[in-house]
């Protein structure tokens, strides 16, 4: 007999034998009653041995019957369930993710949400690129960035990681005791202000006002620029001048006393981060699972 090309119909036997029913195994194999009948005739012609006693009433297996079902049944559902398991080895999320973003989206979005997800993740690989730059992330082969939604291009799949954003002009009290507090963006000219440099932008920021739908940017003046948000707090902190830093990252200080804010009705809200990617992207499970991990639900 030849075993490889009889499996299935051992199959159909240890279905029969352990329903004690023609119809039931037929409706679980899902065919029909008389393909099942042969299938058994055949095995047994095969075989030599009846291995069914069949009645009008019910079927049971004989005793080759019986001997068959108990040595072969139990290797047949360790084989399934090895299957089952391998099944859940390759639904199980896997292989490594690379994202481009920013400081503060890697800081205050990124990380936070990520820290809760990936212990319970542990094939899937994260790598986080700080950069200030608009990367291009198809040619840098990353599979997803991050930018401010008015800042992703139109053929990229945007999804929306995190709340609307407001900018914050600050400086300390003690600073404020020795200069007048600005009314307008165009008072800022007068002002020590500390820079930040973007590659992006060719140079130095221009920190960008809007009030009754008129748009500013402003060009300041100081005696540092940092590339980096967190050097400019800690300078803005130390009392060298004002800084244009987003509001969540200030907000604790302002809190505290510790900064004061200024220009507040010109500070608009704007769209907040999105993660975005190609839409030609194949979505593998360990993308598709970080996607919806990061998605901001309000």
């Amino acid at each position: 007999m030849n075993s490889r090309g009889n499996v299935n119909d051992l199959l159909a036997f240890l279905a029969v034998a352990r329903e004690r029913s023609f119809t039931r195994a037929a409706a679980k194999l899902g065919v029909s009653q008389s393909a099942l009948s042969h299938t058994i005739r055949g095995l047994e012609t095969r075989l030599g041995l009846r291995l069914l006693t069949r009645t009008t009433r019910s079927v049971s297996p004989t005793e080759a019957g019986e001997r068959l079902l108990l040595t072969a049944g139990p290797r047949f559902d360790e084989i399934e369930a090895e299957l089952d398991a391998l099944s859940e080895l390759r639904d199980k999320p896997a292989g490594t993710v690379r994202i481009t973003t920013g400081e503060h989206a890697a800081e205050t979005i990124l990380w936070p949400k990520l820290a809760k997800i990936l212990p319970r993740y542990p094939d899937i690989k994260v790598e986080i690129a700080v950069d200030n730059s608009l990367t291009d992330i198809v040619t840098e082969r990353y599979d997803a960035g991050v930018r401010f939604g008015e800042q992703v291009a139109k053929d990229m799949i945007a999804v929306r990681i995190a709340p609307d954003m407001r900018m914050a002009v600050v400086g300390t009290p003690a600073y404020f005791e020795t200069r007048p507090v600005p009314r307008k963006p165009q008072d800022l000219i007068a002002h020590a202000c500390i820079n930040l440099r973007l590659p992006t932008y060719g140079g130095l920021y221009a920190w960008e006002f809007e009030k009754s739908g008129r748009e500013l940017k402003v060009r300041v003046e100081g005696q540092l620029v940092f590339n980096r948000l967190a050097q400019i707090l800690a300078a803005t902190l130390a009392g060298f001048g004002l800084a244009y830093l987003p509001q969540d990252l200030v907000a604790p200080y302002l809190a505290k006393g510790r900064l004061k804010r200024v220009l507040e009705d010109w500070c608009a809200p704007f769209a907040g981060y999105h993660l975005y990617y190609p839409s030609r992207r194949q979505s593998s499970p360990a993308f598709a699972l970080l996607v919806e991990a990061l998605r901001y639900r309000g």
